[in-house]
């Protein structure tokens, strides 16, 4: 049996009918082919599958889709208009991306913390994405990007 659901991905309106059991990160991969997602760990200890939703983020791979009935969700792919989003570019101009698997959900949760604290202090980034893990770069580059980012709000 289908549940249906109206939910907001990226600005755009959308209408589903989902089993009850499904994630949203299966939802949102599979059926809307939103893949910036990654489907990691399964059991939200890696923070790959971090969307934003209703502006707060989540792992994905645990919420059921239905219970996302009716949120606003952010995914990496809507985080950029014609121009890469601010933290986007400072993660590249940083050198905080090698493998590129944990990016999109660090990005996302790194937003967030930005939304609430435009100015976060290093410790408070750290804390923001200690849910998200790197194997790659090791954490510095990426703190630095965000806190970057931050301070290019002066400009």
């Amino acid at each position: 049996m289908k549940t249906p659901m109206e939910i907001t991905v990226n600005g755009e309106k959308r209408f589903l009918e989902v089993k009850a059991n499904r994630t949203l990160l299966d939802v949102l991969r599979e059926d809307l082919g939103l893949t910036g997602a990654k489907k990691g760990c399964g059991e939200g200890k890696c923070g790959s599958c971090t969307v934003l939703l209703d502006g707060r983020p989540v792992d994905s791979c645990l919420i059921l889709a239905p219970q996302a009935d009716g949120a606003t969700i952010m995914t990496i792919e809507g985080l950029a208009g014609a121009q890469p989003h601010p933290l986007q570019k400072a993660f590249a101009d940083k050198g905080a991306v090698q493998c590129g698997f944990c990016t999109p959900g660090i990005i996302l949760t790194s937003k967030a913390l930005l939304d609430v604290k435009p100015r976060p202090q290093e410790e408070e980034v750290k804390e923001a994405i200690a849910g998200n893990l790197c194997r790659c770069t090791g954490y510095i580059k990426i703190v630095e990007a965000v806190r970057a980012c931050a301070d290019s709000e002066d400009d």
